[in-house]
């Protein structure tokens, strides 16, 4: 009998929810793929950004990346910067360190930690090791205007408007991927007698089966939380955040260089997130409701935004709760929660889409398959995605565990280890007597990569004991910075400005 699936469901819309219909119709078009979205729940329109694996995601599906930045006021993003979170002071003078997307030039072929020590410890790491800072303080793109579509001279992501992806989404997977776009209340979920899922009873379609249901539903988790009663495994005793105020503002004059980093600003309290559009910048004040008042959060919003230079006609401030954790199953028999539904930690280092990308990528490699071997499916990829959970929030830790701020309990409790999770607590001590290595992380496809690691631990501060060095490592480390040195001059002299090419392509609109 073959009883391989058909029908599939995605419960939600939003960026997760089109962006997992899109993939599975553009790479699976024997698949019959509904996606209910219900009028009645909006988004949470504030993801806006990517990591670079987004430029293969939307090719995948295909999508035009010149109509995309038309349409969703595009911006490239090349890394993160973040600014006062090790000491708590701000400006490009003070306490400054990127997190960019290209690994150091020689990045595992020659060690690089120690000879910087040696030789350059008055310079940041990622100034002497990658182009991509310097790339940045001048605002310039990361591609060229005659750059193919999603090739890149510089490695790049995205900044965007959340709502106008999922639009864009949307329209290209119902019109190019046969995609069935139902709009509907969920009333009821209809069970087998063997506890799968058969249909999603809708208040203005009826029931609508289905083989496989993806719980794109948001924090509300309407499958894997609500009907399936799978549990939030909480992580607030390690990351403390649990409240965000996002706001979108105008530039202070329309012409305003674009910024192709996110900047991330510490504050006494929790940090603030500033994302460049061409048209708007998306800011936005974390916190912890544990450590700060819903005042004070706002009160640091506002003058965060003072000191930026914006407008003082302003919107007001979204308020936005959350639960940091994730599922303790994401795949419950034929039913796989995936984005919101599935957790989320908070907004540092853009994971949630990244973890939304990973989980589609997953499910469409995965395809064709039957319901007798889905049990098999579903525990291997329960055990690899609460895998790469847990490796996002080491990561994401230790951006607050090596902070010297002494401005509040909130960076205090940040330091203290109980708070650490076991393995940052293992890894810590190894990386005082030499670099992350990829034999430090389980698996061949990491989240994050050592060089990330890198690039934190070593912004933060944070200096492994000094070691002797042989004249041939110096050497070799050294002939790496002047590479790095050498693309950074290239880059700078052939690459245009940011807002440039972002106005090149609007212009070149058909």
């Amino acid at each position: 009998m073959n009883d391989r699936l058909r029908e599939v469901v995605v419960l939600g819309g939003g960026s997760a929810g089109w962006l997992v219909a899109g993939l599975l119709a553009a790479e699976h078009t024997d698949l019959r793929i509904t996606l209910i979205e219900s009028s009645d729940v909006p988004t949470i329109g504030v993801g806006e950004g990517t990591w670079p694996s987004m430029r293969d995601t939307l090719r995948r599906i295909g999508l035009s990346e010149p109509e995309f930045i038309r349409r969703c006021q595009v911006s490239f993003k090349q890394g993160s910067r973040f600014d006062g979170w090790a000491r708590g002071q701000s400006g490009a003078d003070g306490d400054r360190y990127y997190h960019p997307f290209m690994l150091p030039v020689g990045y595992g072929d020659a060690d690089l930690v120690q000879p910087w020590l040696a030789t350059q410890a008055g310079r940041p790491f990622a100034d002497v090791v990658s182009p991509s800072v310097q790339v940045c303080e001048a605002a310039r793109a990361p591609k060229q205007v005659q750059t193919p579509e999603f090739a890149a001279v510089a490695n790049y992501a995205y900044h965007f408007d959340a709502g106008l992806f999922a639009q864009l989404l949307r329209e290209h997977a119902v019109a190019k991927l046969g995609v069935r776009h139902v709009i509907g209340h969920v009333d009821a979920v209809l069970s087998h007698e063997n506890g799968d899922i058969a249909a999603l009873q809708t208040r203005e379609n009826g029931a609508l089966a289905a083989d496989l249901f993806i719980d794109c539903s948001g924090m509300a988790s309407r499958l894997i939380g609500q009907h399936f009663g799978v549990p939030l495994k909480s992580e607030r005793d390690v990351l403390f955040n649990d409240a965000a105020l996002p706001v979108q503002v105008p530039y202070a004059t329309p012409d305003a260089p674009i910024a192709s980093v996110t900047v991330a600003t510490a504050w006494a309290k929790g940090w603030i997130w500033d994302i460049a559009l061409p048209s708007r910048r998306g800011v936005g004040c974390v916190y912890s409701r544990a450590h700060a008042s819903d005042d004070e959060a706002h009160a640091a919003l506002q003058a965060y935004l003072d000191a930026t230079g914006t407008p003082t006609e302003r919107p007001t401030p979204r308020s936005i709760r959350f639960d940091p954790g994730y599922r303790e199953q994401f795949w419950v028999r034929n039913c796989v929660a995936i984005g919101l539904s599935s957790g989320f930690i908070e907004p540092l280092e853009a994971s949630a889409l990244a973890l939304v990308e990973l989980s589609a990528q997953r499910l469409c490699d995965e395809l064709p398959m039957s319901r007798a071997t889905m049990g098999a499916v579903a525990r291997r990829f329960n055990d690899d995605f609460s895998y790469r959970w847990a490796r996002v929030i080491d990561f994401l830790k230790l951006h607050y565990t090596l902070s010297q701020r002494d401005d509040s309990d909130y960076w205090g409790a940040h330091r203290n280890p109980a708070t650490w999770p076991e393995r940052l607590r293992e890894l810590l001590p190894m990386w005082r007597l030499r670099p992350p290595a990829r034999h430090d992380f389980g698996r061949i496809d990491e989240v994050f990569p050592p060089a990330s690691y890198q690039y934190v631990l070593y912004g933060m501060g944070f200096r492994p004991d000094a070691q002797s060095l042989s004249a041939t490592k110096l050497q070799a480390a050294q002939a790496c910075f002047d590479e790095a040195a050498r693309q950074a001059r290239r880059l700078l002299s052939g690459l245009p400005g940011h807002r440039s090419l972002i106005d090149h392509i609007h212009r070149l609109a058909p």
